[in-house]
């Protein structure tokens, strides 16, 4: 394959990013047009109280927290057929919303969805570094990013529209989540079988279950991260809509002025992370974290607010695509995918934990305290991103693998250059 990703259909990796990049505008609408409408679903329609969205979030998050059971029960399903699957039950799960009532009746259909979205968040990083080599992961990580926002921009404005105007209610729009999920599946089902932009005749083998202590750096990212996104997740968005008293076509906007940002810078922040490496980048994000995450609780003022969520949104997505390289610059492949399932399970045990905390934290103090301790956990990431360093903290498995594939090229081109030699 030529250093530079083809897009066209002459190539299998043109073939395949194309199929994942349909997949990932599916996705990124789902899941966008999921996010944008459920906190004004539950409290609108639904009448939770404030623990309550932290109570719901951490049901949310068991389908993370189970997905490593999940992976090492299909290891011997394809991440291409595991994929349209999860999309499947993602969608189902989505159209499902609509039928409940209160809090008990949702979580059935929050369950099934969350294990289909919780499969694809971890299975599209493999499929999309399968397209390239590990020196141009980020880069095409970094595309495959501006896809998915594409299609949250999409879910945007059709939101923004629908609530806008009052087209239609809540229920129509979980519908239309889970069609396009259904989209998404048939999309990714046919993506070729991958290794570093060669297709190969069958699917690239994994393990079941991988727990490694040369991949420790790795965990610590996805626990410290799972502290930090969650809470953000489970409460910036009820900080707007209950403080601030935002609705679901001024969250829309918001949301549209964060994807806007993302679709044209992510492509640049991938290839700086091919460039200039995990460390830096990685140690600059969770700065600007605690940044965003200190300016969002001290905010009195709406817009400044709204800023500093359009900073943090920004760039949380780049921490996941910073962990997932140096992964694979440690690991041997065969170990990437089920890694990457324990990472997602890593940062889930916190999910289910820290909502839950979080939530009862709020029956007792302001709103700001759980920020202030997702900024504990960004500054805690900065000293650990600090100690990574891909070259020298490879597995001996993948030295070894580095090390034969060297002798191999060496070897192929000598051979080339003695038959030059033979042929003057």
């Amino acid at each position: 394959m030529t250093s530079r990703l083809r897009l066209s259909w002459s190539s299998p990796a043109g073939r395949g990013f194309i199929m994942l990049a349909v997949m990932q505008m599916a996705y990124g609408f789902a899941s966008a047009a999921n996010n944008s409408t459920v906190t004004n679903y539950f409290e609108e329609v639904l009448y939770f109280s404030g623990p309550q969205f932290g109570y719901m979030t951490a049901i949310r998050e068991l389908g993370g927290l189970l997905l490593i059971i999940l992976m090492a029960l299909l290891y011997r399903v394809s991440l291409q057929r595991l994929t349209a699957g999860a999309m499947l039950l993602m969608g189902v799960g989505f159209a499902l919303y609509s039928v409940a009532s209160d809090f008990w009746t949702l979580i059935p259909w929050m369950l099934i969805g969350s294990f289909g979205m919780h499969t694809v968040l971890q299975t599209q990083y493999s499929l999309g570094m399968s397209l390239t080599t590990q020196e141009r992961s980020g880069h095409v990580l970094g595309k495959m990013a501006a896809f998915g926002q594409l299609g949250t921009f999409a879910a945007l404005i059709v939101v923004f529209l629908v609530f806008h105007f009052g087209l239609f209610s809540f229920v129509p729009t979980f519908i239309i989540m889970g069609v396009v999920g259904f989209i998404g599946a048939v999309a990714i089902f046919r993506f070729p079988n991958l290794f570093e932009g060669e297709e190969r005749e069958m699917a690239p083998k994994r393990e079941p279950i991988v727990w490694r202590r040369d991949y420790r750096l790795y965990y610590w990212l996805n626990l410290l991260d799972g502290v930090r996104q969650q809470i953000f997740f489970s409460f910036g968005l009820w900080v707007l809509v209950n403080r601030f008293k935002l609705s679901v076509a001024e969250i829309s906007l918001l949301l549209m002025t964060v994807t806007i940002v993302g679709v044209f810078s992510s492509p640049y922040v991938g290839r700086l992370i091919d460039r200039l490496g995990e460390r830096r980048v990685l140690q600059s994000i969770n700065l600007g974290y605690v940044v965003a995450l200190g300016g969002y609780a001290l905010s009195g003022n709406v817009y400044l607010a709204c800023f500093f969520y359009v900073i943090y949104s920004f760039i949380f997505p780049f921490s996941t695509i910073g962990a997932s390289t140096y992964l694979r610059k440690i690991a041997v492949p065969a170990d990437v995918a089920p890694s990457l399932a324990m990472g997602v399970t890593i940062l889930h045990a916190t999910a289910v934990v820290v909502p839950v905390v979080a939530g009862f934290i709020l029956n007792f103090v302001g709103y700001q305290v759980p920020f202030f301790i997702a900024c504990i956990a960004a500054l805690v990431t900065v000293a650990v991103t600090h100690r990574l360093d891909p070259a020298s903290q490879r597995t001996a498995a993948r030295v070894a693998l580095d090390e034969a594939r060297s002798a191999e090229r060496a070897k192929t081109a000598a051979a080339a250059a003695a038959d030059a030699g033979s042929s003057m």
